[in-house]
């Protein structure tokens, strides 16, 4: 007797989640996500340089001279340099993920049919091909990382003088939280890792083996650092424009 073998259906999403509002998590993370590239690019191209002594907004980091110190082309420059961390998020295998199934539908979610079928062509087509260099991206990113680490402490120094206030440990906390999202990111453990066969052949073997391990331990919260860290660069963004505006008047200790 023959027996015909069966290919399971993916199911609809009405199918997958009965009676549930399935569609909530998709539809905010198109608010969040939209709101936060549309706030970025205004900052970015508002032609203001977002800094208020000894704070440097992120989006406005030490690129050229250091903290107040700038060069007349430095307004023309942020826009082409915003493009390393937008590069790295836009690439990231977390947020692909998380925008295919909630801006495309692509699928919605884990055994859940797609709204559309057609030829699959992957990630061998503008825009999806500049994925492939996430790698890049995120060795950019490390520079960037570096930059802002620079940032922070000129934060606690105020002419000459130990300085700590509100913003001071804003962008602290801003800093942890990219370095955080940055280096639990799959390629980096990779870069870390991926190209050691075995760890007791190579130099400083245990020590290689300890870093791997902690990043194993911490990339699973990846996703959790990515949403956090996107949060932090524009709030710190936002508290840096209050205080140029004279909104805020922060408390400051100055030693």
């Amino acid at each position: 007797m023959a027996v015909e073998a069966l290919t399971p259906r993916p199911s609809s999403a009405k199918e997958a989640s009965p009676g549930r509002a399935w569609w909530i998590e998709p539809a905010l993370t198109v608010v969040a996500y939209s709101a936060f590239v549309i706030y970025a690019t205004w900052s970015v191209f508002d032609q203001v340089n977002v800094v208020f002594d000894p704070y440097v907004s992120p989006f406005f980091s030490t690129w050229l001279g250091f903290g107040l110190v700038r060069f007349p082309i430095f307004g023309i420059l942020i826009p082409i340099l915003a493009v390393i961390p937008l590069g790295l998020r836009g690439s990231c295998y977390y947020y692909r993920k998380s925008y295919f199934r909630s801006f495309f539908w692509d699928p919605p979610a884990c055994a859940i049919q797609e709204l559309k079928r057609g030829r699959y062509h992957g990630e061998t087509r503008f825009p999806w091909v500049l994925n492939n260099y996430h790698r890049y991206f995120l060795l950019l990113s490390v520079v960037v990382i570096v930059f802002l680490w620079v940032d922070v402490v000129r934060a606690f120094t105020y002419h000459g003088h130990f300085f700590i206030g509100l913003g001071s440990l804003i962008l602290l906390l801003n800093v942890v939280l990219l370095s955080l999202y940055t280096f639990t990111c799959h390629s980096f453990r990779y870069v870390m890792g991926g190209r050691i066969d075995a760890f007791s052949r190579v130099l400083a073997g245990k020590l290689w083996h300890r870093v791997v391990m902690l990043l194993n331990w911490a990339n699973p919260r990846h996703g959790l650092y990515a949403w956090v860290s996107m949060f932090s660069v524009a709030l710190t963004d936002v508290y840096v424009r209050l205080l140029m505006a004279g909104v805020l008047h922060e408390p400051r200790w100055i030693a």
